[in-house]
């Protein structure tokens, strides 16, 4: 930009501030409009759950095979997403999209399967065929609608019906609350059938091995050091064996166990420059420890580990695994706050504390 060209990009700026100035309250209560609209229409859909929710619940829990979930438009977006939810917490599924069914894709859709279609009218032409071959192979047909007395409904096998809400769209034409409450419902669903399978962080785990998410959800018995790799020395160990330990296992500190193999004490780095004198080589483990050191049971997911690590000021950056049903302290393994770090297990942020 030249000097020439200042004086009208500070004439748009203006222009522009002025433009904003002028919409800004009425974007803002356009904006809580919706979102007020669409929170009272997902009370109304928590209130108006029955009994037909519970027999949704219990025909997926039945399922052999797969949760075929389908819808047109913006309701199969919602059909999208919660096929994806429910493949990832435990239920198998699978979207398939019902124009395409109609030309070759029923053949996904196994006698074995139960089917979930949404559409807010229910009406909707492009699932006929899929309903047609639902009932043409005894498969379970679980509707989600608007219309209680939709085609849809009047052919499932169970109909979840949403309450009358009144769209966000300011024509009432642009699906918006509809598909808000389909996503919410399908999300309770989802959430329902992990409840009643008793799915663990362990069995999310398994099914999201990539990322943060599926890190932070291993145990720490899965990343710590045993057997000989533990720093540990006994109580009567002499301080030239003492720096030995520390310095070769590479971690910083050691253990002390006493004559039981119980975790007794720790000495660490800190440990060492506070007894600095012409003694230190003449004094054993038990004189300059610190008594009574953090331990965590192997069953601690490494993400609470590591947050237990970083909320103390100073932080501490390594602990000793105990059994979980282990009262007496033995050592079963030893944590190093850089073998979460390398895991890709991230630290938790500013604020996120408490």
């Amino acid at each position: 930009m030249t000097l020439a060209d200042e004086p009208a990009s500070k004439t748009r700026a203006a222009a522009n501030g002025a433009a904003l100035a002028r919409h800004v309250d009425a974007d803002i209560a356009a904006g809580r409009k919706v979102l007020t609209l669409e929170a009272s229409a997902l009370q109304s859909l928590a209130e108006a759950l029955d009994r037909s929710f519970a027999e949704a619940v219990e025909a997926l829990l039945k399922v052999k095979g797969r949760v075929i979930v389908s819808g047109m438009g913006k309701s199969g977006h919602v059909a999208r997403k919660l096929a994806a939810t429910l493949a990832s917490t435990g239920t198998p599924a699978q979207f398939v999209h019902p124009a395409e069914a109609s030309h070759g894709d029923l053949g996904m859709i196994m006698a074995d399967d139960a089917v979930i279609a949404l559409s807010n009218s229910g009406e909707t032409r492009e699932l006929s065929d899929l309903i047609a071959h639902a009932h043409l192979r005894g498969i379970p047909l679980i509707a989600v609608s608007s219309r209680a007395g939709s085609s849809l409904v009047q052919a499932a096998d169970i109909g979840l019906v949403l309450p009358a809400a009144k769209e966000a769209c300011p024509n009432g034409l642009a699906p918006t609350t509809s598909t808000t409450m389909m996503l919410a419902l399908g999300d309770a669903l989802a959430v329902a059938l992990m409840t009643r399978r008793g799915f663990s962080p362990d069995d999310y785990r398994v099914l999201h091995p990539g990322g943060s998410l599926g890190q932070a959800l291993q145990r720490v018995s899965s990343l710590m050091h045993v057997g000989e790799a533990m720093p540990l020395v006994a109580e009567d160990a002499p301080m030239p064996d003492v720096l030995i330990a520390i310095s070769s296992k590479g971690f910083g500190c050691t253990g002390v166990v006493d004559g039981k193999g119980l975790l007794v004490g720790i000495i660490t780095d800190g440990d060492l420059r506070r007894h600095v004198g012409r003694d230190l080589m003449d004094r054993s483990a038990a004189e300059i420890m610190t008594h009574g050191p953090k331990t965590v049971p192997d069953t601690m997911l490494a993400v609470e580990a590591l947050r237990l690590m970083t909320k103390g000021r100073p932080a501490i950056t390594s602990l000793f695994v105990v059994a979980a049903a282990d009262t007496e302290g033995r050592p079963l393994g030893f944590l190093h706050m850089h073998d979460l770090i390398r895991a890709g297990i991230d630290p938790p942020r500013p604020g996120e504390e408490g």
